[in-house]
This record gives structure tokens, sequence and C-alpha cells, in this order.
């Protein structure tokens, strides 16, 4: 299916705007998984022409996006990786999460951004960032696409690793996300410790619901659910 490459025009805006020299691209991949960490890549591009075929990894074949990684990680000015694991999102609920895991990027960065690209419509990131939230940020933004390749094929690397150990689940496959593989072995074998037991999938789940971890509201806050699938999939 066609689509436009992503372009600089949200980068140059902000350096009109802001007078920002330095911006990263921020992109997120592991939020709906029910194992793993979410992982945060921030990418400093410039304002160079990108690799060809750059887009949002979701759009690429898994052969396609593991070449063009490769391209990009040497290709970017800069990148780095944040994560935050199951333990730590089940604790903070998936925002803040999100929130650690992007400033663990962006301050592992050799170079401190002056402003950043966010991919979608909702700032988790917040001060003292200058941010610019863009919808489909991973298809329009050179430098937010760059960070959604390099984010997945990481940490899909990392969850083909770290399955070793847990065969059944096929983490090699599905990344910890649903799928009738990753779904039938929770019901033989349980949740490992790489899943997040505060997620929703435990609900069905009657041999092991006694697991699930419920975090306390005591601000009277209602829990994060946002991402967080059962296992009708």
């Amino acid at each position: 299916m066609p689509y436009e490459p992503p372009t600089h025009t949200v980068e140059r805006s902000l350096r009109a705007t802001t007078g920002a020299k330095v911006i990263a691209g921020v992109d997120e991949v592991g939020r709906g998984a029910w194992a793993g960490p979410v992982t945060v890549c921030a990418a400093i591009t410039g304002l160079r022409r990108p690799p060809e075929g750059l887009t949002d990894s979701k759009l690429l074949t898994l052969k396609r996006r593991t070449e063009l990684a490769r391209t990009l990680q040497s290709w970017v000015t800069a990148y780095a990786l944040g994560h935050a694991s199951p333990e730590e999102i089940d604790a903070l609920g998936m925002t803040a999460a999100l929130r650690l895991a992007a400033c663990r990027a962006l301050d592992a960065l050799p170079v401190r951004p002056e402003a950043v690209i966010l991919d979608g419509k909702h700032d988790y990131l917040g001060a003292p960032w200058r941010v610019r939230t863009v919808i489909k940020g991973d298809r329009s933004c050179v430098a937010v696409a760059a960070a959604s390749v390099i984010a997945k094929v990481q940490r899909d690397k990392m969850m083909a690793e770290l399955g070793i150990d847990h065969a059944h689940f096929g983490f090699a496959d599905n990344a910890g996300y649903p799928s009738p593989v990753h779904k039938a072995a929770l019901a033989e074998w349980g949740p490992t410790p790489l899943h997040r037991l505060s997620w929703a999938y435990l609900d069905a789940l009657p041999q092991w619901r006694h697991l699930k971890k419920v975090r306390s509201w005591a601000d009277g806050n209602v829990p994060e659910i946002e991402g967080q699938l059962g296992f009708d999939f």
C-alpha cells in the first residue's frame, strides 16, 4: 500500500518557533503487550534526507524493518533506548511507566534535546521537556519514524532472547503481545516473571487470577486500563 514518506516539517516548525536546534523524535513499543517491558527510543536525525523506505515500523515487513534498523543505527545523529520493566508498569501504571522509559532514553542521549516530537496525541512526557505531540508522527516525522523502527526491532530482539527460557509462550514470534500461542501457554502454565500482573488478561484465568496485582489508589484516581488487552482477540 503506497504511503507518503516522512518529512522534517514538524522539526522545521519547532526550530522556527522555539529556536531549538537539537530535536529528538520519540516513539514507544510494547504498550499493549501482556509481557515484557515497554520500550521507548529517542532519535536525533537533524535535517538530512532519510534512508529510502523509512516509515512507521508497523507498515514494514520483518525483513525490511530489520534491514532498515541496521541502516538507521549508523545514519541517525544519535539514538538511545529506555525501558520500564513489567514490575514498574504494575507499580506505576502505563502512563507513568512510559514517562520513566522516555526519560531514561532522553537522558541517555549524548546531547540533551531542546525539544521533543512525541508520537500520538497525549503528552505523557511533560515538563521540563518541550514537547510537540503529533498524531501518526511515526509516519509523518523523520525522527519519530526512525525511533519507531529502532524501538520495534530492539524490543523484538530482547523478547526473543528473554523467551528462550519460556519456549511455550512464543515470545520470539509474538514479542509478548496477545496471540493464540501466548493465550494457550498462559492458561496451562500461568504467567512468567516477564508478565505484567496488573493486566486484564488475568481476569480470564481462574486458576491464576490470585496472582493479579492491584495498585492502591490513595489519591482517589481510577486505575488506568489503556492498552490492557484481555482474552477477547
